[in-house]
């Protein structure tokens, strides 16, 4: 029995998951938040709650590849000011999903993207950029704990923390390599601390990971893919983009 034939999905459903699986490796090498994409393709083709498992390894297979790339460039004193706040976050996001349904969650994270897309680009336009090491002061540390609790948030509802750390990391001065090595370290280990978790939910199983293997494959080119654009693109562009991908991911959880 094949994979196709154990998800019930047609050979189109899987060129849809597999093109998605593509984007991730791209996002996270290149424009991070488009991965917003590949959440609404996994859980339009597959059950809501299945598609949070079976992308959470897709996703851990780019944040290493993005990792081995960009590791000489993480910024880690904003990682350590952030994973305090991201747990709480995470605790925050447990206690919701106790009550909330899927409108109330969608609902909510398509609010917030698009509150921290403005923000952002207010901020931009108001006034200077401050440096990645703004963490050190005391503005840089309540800004930091702010987004490490909505990144906590948004990932542990619905894998859609990337956009909102993509808008911390932005409104701190990050330039595109900090910005993505940075990025790739934040969510290699926050995705990987919650593998037991979702292993433990059900959401991880031998099923899951058979599926996971076959689209795994399609990880490689696009993180190659990005990679290559990366390099390619200025400074002004990446930021528009990155805004842009926050902003089409906050509009489609809100009209879902």
């Amino acid at each position: 029995m094949n994979t196709m034939t154990l998800w019930h999905i047609s050979i189109w459903e899987f060129a849809a998951l597999a093109a998605a699986a593509l984007l991730v490796g791209f996002s996270k090498t290149a424009v991070s938040g488009a991965n917003t994409v590949s959440l609404a393709i996994f859980a339009a083709v597959l059950p809501a709650r299945a598609s949070t498992g079976v992308l959470l390894p897709i996703l851990i297979v780019g944040d290493v590849l993005a990792v081995l790339t960009y590791r000489r460039h993480a910024h880690w004193p904003t990682l350590w000011r952030l994973f305090p706040a991201v747990a709480g976050g995470v605790v925050f996001g447990t206690l919701f999903l106790m009550w909330a349904d899927d409108g109330d969650v969608r609902t909510s994270i398509g609010a917030i993207l698009l509150l921290m897309a403005a923000v952002t680009m207010w901020r931009r336009r108001a006034a200077q950029d401050e440096e990645p090491d703004s963490v050190v002061t005391r503005t840089g540390r309540i800004k930091a704990r702010s987004y490490g609790v909505l990144g906590g948030f948004t990932t542990m509802v619905a894998n859609a923390g990337g956009p909102v750390m993509s808008m911390y990391l932005l409104s701190a001065g990050f330039r595109k390599l900090g910005f993505l090595g940075t990025s790739a370290f934040f969510f290699l280990i926050v995705n990987a601390s919650k593998v037991p978790f979702s292993v433990g939910l059900g959401l991880i199983d031998g099923h899951s990971l058979l599926l996971d293997a076959a689209l795994a494959l399609f990880v490689v080119p696009g993180a190659f893919i990005g990679k290559w654009a990366v390099n390619r693109i200025n400074q002004l562009l990446f930021e528009r983009l990155v805004i842009a991908a926050t902003v089409v991911g906050g509009v489609q959880l809100l009209l879902r």
